[in-house]
């Protein structure tokens, strides 16, 4: 067993989501979506949240003005600014004095480390800069805060001019910063690269910290190779966001660092929030999280093939490499025509089906190929796979009969209109309704929710999330089978269904109304 790194008395987790990750092409960050999000952070307990450059942009400065009344709890507020102007006092310099105004206890300023970037960037001499340094840790302090020293390109500074770098961080540290964070800003670093350097800062005795990007998807690799190298400061942003392919991702690091070194980072109340955290962020982000994202995405725990689900059978554990429910996630099982009889045994377990029968498990797993075989996909549809597995079991009570349904388009005055009607029986009640939508699919909602409200009322809050449409056999131009997957929430919770056809439409109402009935059945008739 390899010796595993000791931790630190003190280790801070620093999150900046809502600074660095904003830079993120595509994510928008209103000041109430920041609010929200340090909220979640400071549930989660990361121990600094960067909220952002006060005095250089009006919703920053109004972020920090809000935030004094987030009575965070776990986390500490931290300002984000920049050295003094070369040629300037810090105690003069308007952009310093901004961050003072932001009253919060902590400060992380960014210097520059890297030679080229002093003269071509700053256009300034090497000493100017150094003072530039000293000049605006010296007056911070004497403001009483505590300051952070981001040394921007460090690590391709020390590569380029090793002796410079080192001297901006033994600068900073001996200015008073109580933390000198080393940022890889290119993100053109590797594991052991990172490491060797990090060795070679940590002589000058100040507490290092760690800052880098994912230009070559060792982002997440290259802060825990810091971390062993012995940083006690691991910056990065939630889900990863950030400019160009992003931050180290912090919902990855975090887990790593408690579950694989056995360092307590958070409590295990805290680190078993982690999966909802990330989720919540996404959604106010309007980012989707990544399926396939380590520990919190979707697909983390998700098992296939059939002869992985045999072996999960006998041991969870034989294909996970830790026990889900540690970061708030859970195994799932995808059905599909790689499945065999180990897999739905266990989804049927998990959907509270005994399916011990051996003959009947591989009954169901036959039906569930030749579905698959047809295009249907049950690993993205666990509502009507569920379906499906009541039917084969004789259990499927669905709550609606429907006699028939139509739907077409035409154009009434230059407008595009679609009229759906449909004829069914719910609760013993006969129902006829036309409903009229923006497209055949849209009537076609519209009209199965106004037939079954009588019935049932609480339908008008099933919303749906998402609608999507694949061609399965290109080639075949408007004639090609078509596979359409709903997703439907209703009191917090979604689920999947999936209708298949040559007909889009044909494939959008199965989808429809098993999305309707299987809410129906599981959610109102429970």
């Amino acid at each position: 067993m390899p010796t595993l790194p000791v931790q630190p008395a003190e280790f801070h987790v620093f999150d900046t989501s809502l600074r660095d990750g904003a830079q993120q092409e595509g994510l928008h960050l209103s000041v109430p979506d920041k609010l929200k999000i340090a909220g979640y952070l400071d549930e989660l307990g990361v121990t600094f949240i960067e909220g952002g450059w006060p005095g250089a942009n009006p919703a920053d400065t109004e972020f920090f003005q809000l935030a004094k009344d987030l009575g965070l709890k776990r986390s500490k507020l931290v300002a984000f600014g920049a050295t003094r102007k070369a040629g300037a006092k810090a105690s003069e310099d308007a952009l310093t004095k901004a961050l003072v105004d932001a009253d919060t206890e902590y400060i992380c300023i960014v210097a520059k480390s890297h030679e080229d970037h002093v003269r071509r960037a700053l256009r300034t001499t090497l000493e100017e800069n150094l003072e530039m340094i000293t000049d605006t840790v010296t007056f911070l302090r004497s403001q009483g805060k505590r300051v952070f020293v981001d040394c921007e390109h460090f690590f391709d500074g020390y590569r380029a001019y090793p002796e410079y770098a080192i001297k901006v961080v033994q600068t900073a540290h001996d200015a008073g910063a109580e933390v000198v964070v080393l940022c890889d800003t290119n993100g053109g670093m590797l594991p052991s690269w990172i490491g060797d350097i990090v060795r070679a800062a940590a002589e000058t005795g100040a507490n290092l910290g760690v800052h880098v990007h994912n230009d070559t998807a060792c982002a997440v690799a290259n802060t825990v190779a810091a971390v062993e190298a012995g940083v006690m400061h691991v910056q990065g942003t939630f889900n990863g966001y950030g400019e160009r392919t992003g931050n180290a991702d912090l919902s990855a690091v975090i887990p790593n660092l408690q579950l694989k070194f056995g360092w307590e980072i958070l409590p295990a109340d805290q680190l078993a929030d982690l999966t909802r955290v990330a989720h919540a962020i996404a959604l106010v982000a309007h980012q989707p999280l990544l399926g396939r994202q380590p520990y919190v995405g979707q697909s983390s725990f998700a098992h296939k093939a059939g002869l992985h689900a045999s072996a999960i059978k006998v041991d969870e554990n034989l294909y996970q490499h830790i026990d889900p429910a540690l970061v708030g996630n859970d195994m799932r099982m995808l059905i599909s025509d790689m499945a065999g009889r180990a897999n739905i045994q266990i989804k049927g377990e998990q959907l509270g089906f005994d399916l011990d029968d051996r003959e009947l498990a591989a009954k169901i797993t036959e039906v569930v190929k030749e579905r698959e075989a047809e295009g249907y996909s049950y690993e993205s549809a666990d509502a009507s796979f569920e379906m499906l597995l009541r039917d084969q079991l004789g259990v499927l009570d669905l709550p609606i009969e429907v006699h028939s349904w139509r739907v077409f388009t035409e154009e009434r005055d230059g407008i595009n209109i679609s009229e759906a009607t449909v004829k069914l029986t719910a609760k013993g009640a006969r129902q006829m309704v036309v409903g009229e939508g923006n497209g055949p699919v849209n009537a076609l909602d519209d009209a199965l929710r106004a037939a079954l409200i009588p019935a049932y009322p609480q339908v008008a809050d099933f919303e749906l999330t998402d609608y999507r449409v694949r061609i399965l056999d290109e080639g075949y131009g408007t004639d090609a089978t078509v596979r359409t997957l709903i997703d439907t929430s209703y009191g917090g919770e979604t689920w999947t269904t999936v209708g298949v056809g040559t007909n889009v439409i044909e494939a959008s109402w199965e989808a429809l109304l098993d999305a309707l009935s299987y809410g129906i059945m599981t959610h109102l008739e429970a």
